[in-house]
């Protein structure tokens, strides 16, 4: 068994010695495909976060009448409190509205000076502890007809599209991604075809002096192991810099404050690329050794 493996070995080394063109050109195409894979992977876990951020600020708000009483008021609080559905919520006074309208339209200082606290409603912001459009649509809704509710307002379309189109994004990210990693594995099926095309009478005589099919197939097995991994390795580095780089460039943009990819998500990334890299230059490898076995 220890021969077995040590000739494995050397004609491993053997072999990425000898073929030093095409086993660059192999690792760099398993480089340039993961890299693309592994980008798409973290702006999947990217989206997924922000999306996650969003979905955590949904809210709606449930205006009370003006003169509303103490025991209206406490009612609904208690409903609010013991609703499944509602993951916090919390009153808004008079006083508190009149100053969220004076910071809102702090530029236009006739209605500033126009409005008064007694004419703002007091409310109930209600943030649902589920995202779903037909989940928060129907909680508000049994809050309307209430005694002392005025109005309940919800952007239940905005809801909608935001979960649709945040649902479709992360769906063509990992549509892309899965493309991505089917042209690697092409590629780098090719690549070490080519490599064992050109020692296919080595492999003919080998079978000739009666060598098995796996002792023939293992060291190119091996060097396909080793260019995935390496491959692999360049990929991962690659995109652990685009991502802290891209991830510097867009913390101040408003609507991307959320893309963030967290360090356990990059490992999981790393460890992924560096498992398909060694997959599929391993299996590669030992299917397209396949064809030259028949001798």
């Amino acid at each position: 068994m220890g021969g077995k493996f040590g000739y494995a070995l050397r004609e491993t080394l053997q072999n990425l010695r000898r073929n030093v063109v095409l086993t660059g050109a192999s690792m760099l195409t398993v480089a340039v495909s993961l890299s693309l894979v592994g980008a798409a992977f973290l702006l999947g876990y990217g989206v997924d976060n922000v999306t996650q951020r969003w979905q955590g600020g949904i809210e709606f708000e449930i205006f009370l009448n003006e003169n509303i009483t103490a025991e209206q008021q406490a009612r609904i609080q208690r409903e609010l409190d013991a609703s499944p559905d509602v993951a916090r919520s919390q009153f808004v006074s008079q006083a508190e509205q009149y100053e969220l309208f004076k910071v809102l339209f702090a530029d236009q200082e006739e209605y500033v000076e126009a409005v008064t606290a007694e004419v703002l409603p007091p409310s109930f912001r209600v943030e649902p502890s589920i995202a779903d459009a037909d989940v928060i649509s129907a909680l508000g809704d049994r809050f309307k007809g209430e005694p002392g509710v005025k109005d309940v307002v919800f952007a239940e379309e905005t809801v909608r599209t935001l979960l649709r189109v945040s649902g479709i994004t992360q769906s063509v990210i990992f549509a892309v991604a899965a493309v991505l990693l089917f042209a690697a594995a092409l590629l780098i099926f090719n690549t070490i075809r080519t490599a064992i095309f050109a020692r296919r009478r080595e492999i003919e005589v080998m079978k000739l002096v009666g060598a098995t099919n796996w002792f023939i197939r293992v060291p190119f097995m091996l060097e396909g192991l080793v260019q995935g991994l390496a491959g692999a390795s360049v990929a991962f580095a690659i995109v652990y810099l685009v991502r802290n780089a891209a991830q510097d460039a867009i913390r101040n943009v408003p609507l991307f404050d959320g893309f963030v990819v967290v360090s356990s998500q990059v490992a999981t990334t790393g460890a992924l690329t560096l498992l398909l890299g060694a997959a599929i230059g391993a299996v590669g490898a030992g299917v397209a050794v396949t064809k030259f076995l028949d001798v």
